[in-house]
């Protein structure tokens, strides 16, 4: 009889553990509210999303002007939110993507999963083979309109590395590599006036002229991973007497491509700047006289690019066909 009451007592014990751990499992309602788990997930996709979603809570009832009052938002993937009971729209944004659907809760736990039909984008760079920081980025996403590939911008802050969601269609992208090396630099010539100081500004991140464009396909519940390629490098700009001399300060340096047009200007003894592969013209300015000289930009070869202070060579000396150093006055 002993032994069948003590069996009888191990069996309740056991009952009410196991009934406290069912009682863990999922989040208790608290007195007289409406506890709410959300999560959603991509058409089509089958594991929630972990990040990138925005929530909010509307009331279902409609305010004198139309409009919806919000009641509550989360950035969190998967939030458990507490509510008094009620009718609600809730709302899930992914990137450009969302969903919404009306609730009624009740005093309980109640659990929703929204369905969001987008796919996910997530673009990424190289240079010469190496990934680039995502903060050496900067990404634009256009919807072609017609024949015009940035028919329509959609997306102006997108990171690289990150997922963003779109509705499922077509894209163009446009990458542009920033120039993050930290030298003081003049406003580009071909920038109006603002009628400001011309002093230099001070360490900053501007768009390089490495822009990568592409087409991309984006499709409803899939993650589309796109790496785009720039081809870049980083020089250090030098006026010097003579080849590997020291650099002269109070130096101002226009950096143009071949046909003339004006990349950067630039102060210092040495600044240093981002350049596309190519092929460019270096101008220095000092003391009232102006040098210059060509030079080659290959992808990933960081190098000094040195201007030599030399008088041109007058005309009819042994030197005057090949006048790629030369000096002037202003």
């Amino acid at each position: 009889m002993l032994s069948f009451l003590r069996l009888i007592s191990a069996v309740l014990v056991a009952a009410a553990l196991f009934g406290a751990g069912l009682a863990r499992a999922e989040p208790a309602a608290a007195d007289g509210q409406a506890t709410l788990a959300l999560s959603a997930v991509l058409n089509g996709g089958a594991a929630p999303l972990a990040g990138g979603v925005r929530w909010r809570i509307f009331s279902a009832r409609t305010e004198e002007d139309g409009a919806h009052a919000l009641i509550m938002e989360s950035n969190l993937a998967e939030p458990t939110l507490t509510l008094p009971p009620g009718e609600y729209v809730v709302h899930a944004s992914f990137g450009l993507a969302s969903a919404a659907k009306r609730l009624n809760l009740g005093p309980e736990v109640h659990s929703e999963r929204l369905t969001i039909p987008a796919g996910g984008l997530k673009i990424g760079g190289v240079n010469g083979g190496n990934p680039i920081d995502p903060a050496k980025l900067s990404l634009a996403i256009y919807v072609p309109v017609g024949r015009n590939p940035q028919g329509k911008l959609v997306y102006a802050k997108a990171r690289a590395g990150d997922v963003v969601g779109l509705p499922e269609g077509s894209y163009h992208v446009v990458s542009t590599y920033l120039d993050t090396v930290g030298s003081q630099f003049l406003a580009n010539a071909a920038t109006p006036s603002t009628g400001k100081s011309s002093t230099p500004a001070p360490p900053s991140t501007i768009p390089t002229n490495s822009i990568v464009n592409a087409d991309i396909k984006v499709t409803s519940g899939k993650l589309t991973d796109v790496t785009l390629r720039h081809r870049v490098a980083t020089l250090t700009l030098k006026l010097v007497n003579k080849v590997g001399g020291e650099a002269l300060a109070n130096t101002t340096f226009t950096v143009l491509t071949p046909g003339g047009d004006v990349i950067r200007e630039l102060m210092g003894a040495f600044p240093s700047l981002v350049l596309a592969e190519g092929e460019y013209a270096a101008i220095a300015r000092h003391d009232g006289k102006t040098y210059q000289t060509t030079f080659r930009v290959e992808t990933g070869v960081d190098r000094d690019i040195e201007v030599v202070a030399q008088d041109s060579p007058r005309e009819g000396s042994p030197n005057a066909a090949a006048p790629r150093l030369t000096g002037s006055e202003d």
